[in-house]
């Protein structure tokens, strides 16, 4: 089966969408697909990957991804393909998967991060007449227009959107979850790392360490988060620790961290390409996001044995038991719950049956089993293509 895959950017740092599109596209090739990618990135063909750069061509960065999606039409147009699966808004796709979420939700949980009603107001507005966004819009409208692609939701969060902003639903929506690939670990290993790491920061092992990862600081709740731990502190607990890490500019959390008197307790990071290691070394990880379809840092938590904090607003709280493998907060502005919640877990006891269960969940959250269920669905778009070939 040969098979493409749109998709505008494929540059790992650009985040989790980027960077598992790429890993499926390689395990879809290792089941014997032959496997195309159509992007922007300048980058080579791989042994397992044939890279097709498309020069988007517009001056103005608002007109890229236009420009890209119709240019990316056309060449599907000249070089036919069994299935096309595209992570970007391309209406002629057989199959789309919005691995990043739906714009039109985003942009509402992008303005639910402003702190006040008049800052919430202003950036509504000025998100109205942003061109970018109302250019992506109209694509994103396209794709769920009457004969458009079959939808895949990476979460039943991202499939209540496409019902609730579209009127989509089963059978053209389908949930296939996300998941993560994890490189295994030896017990000695993961205490070697977690040593090394506490060590760096200056993190006694009694001290709870909880594990905040993110590029986008503001999204996915710093904000909230620094204030849960003020909370805290102000409370009498001094045995806790935040790590940040990711690639956000730190400058103004660090002014808030130093307003709010906590400056020992939350330390910046920045990003690494030693991830793993900060998983072994952490008591918990922590989201306090206002918007992820599916994060991969929650299920790669889990995956680690890491029991997870989390919000509703994350498509991967859907394989959090409340108070089992962790704990989903309705909100990132629920201070005293996530206060509550994270007080709870200073208990070794609870984040060791935490642990257990969240390691139980590996194959449900593993990206073996989403490439095997999306590889069903594509070579299905296939066979449904062949025969209305036969049929015309």
């Amino acid at each position: 089966m040969r098979l493409a895959i749109v998709i505008e950017r494929t540059e790992a740092w650009r985040g989790g969408a980027e960077t598992s599109t790429m890993e499926l596209g390689r395990l879809l090739a290792s089941r014997g697909r032959e496997v195309h990618v159509i992007t922007t990135t300048a980058a080579q063909s791989l042994p397992d990957l044939t890279i097709h750069t498309i020069r988007a061509g517009a001056v103005l960065r608002p007109l890229r991804t236009l420009s890209f999606v119709r240019k990316a039409t056309s060449f599907l147009a000249q070089n036919p393909f069994d299935a096309v699966l595209a992570m970007s808004p391309v209406a002629c796709a057989d199959v789309y998967q919005p691995r990043g979420g739906l714009l039109r939700e985003s942009i509402d949980r992008n303005v639910a991060t402003r702190r006040t009603a008049t800052r919430r107001a202003v950036k509504r507005a000025l998100m109205g007449m942003n061109f970018k966004q109302r250019s992506l819009l109209e694509l994103e409208r396209a794709v769920f227009r009457e004969g458009g692609p079959l939808i895949l939701a990476v979460s039943q969060y991202v499939a209540r959107q496409c019902e609730t902003l579209y009127g989509a639903t089963a059978p053209r929506v389908r949930v296939v979850y996300n998941g993560v690939s994890v490189e295994a670990a030896s017990d000695e290993e993961r205490a070697t790392a977690r040593t090394a790491v506490r060590a760096r920061y200056d993190v006694s092992n009694e001290t709870l360490l909880l594990l905040f990862i993110a590029h986008n600081f503001r999204l996915k709740g710093l904000r909230p988060l620094i204030e849960t731990v003020a909370r805290l502190v102000a409370a009498g607990t001094t045995d806790v620790r935040l790590l940040v890490v990711g690639r956000d500019n730190p400058v103004r959390f660090q002014r808030y961290i130093d307003a709010r008197g906590v400056a020992p307790f939350v330390t910046f990071v920045g990003p690494t390409q030693r991830v793993a290691s900060f998983y072994h070394a952490a008591d918990v990880c922590v989201l306090p996001t206002y918007f992820d379809p599916c994060s991969r840092v929650v299920l790669e938590g889990l995956y680690h044995g890491v029991p997870c904090i989390t919000t509703s607003s994350n498509g991967a709280a859907e394989v959090i038991r409340d108070g089992v493998e962790g704990f989903v907060i309705d909100s990132p502005d629920n201070i005293e719950l996530w206060a509550r919640r994270i007080g709870t877990l200073r208990s070794a006891e609870l984040r060791r049956k935490m642990s257990t269960n969240a390691i139980a969940l590996r194959d449900k959250i593993s990206m073996s089993r989403h490439v095997e269920e999306l590889d069903a669905i594509l070579a299905e778009m296939a066979g449904c293509k062949k025969r209305r070939c036969r049929t015309a």
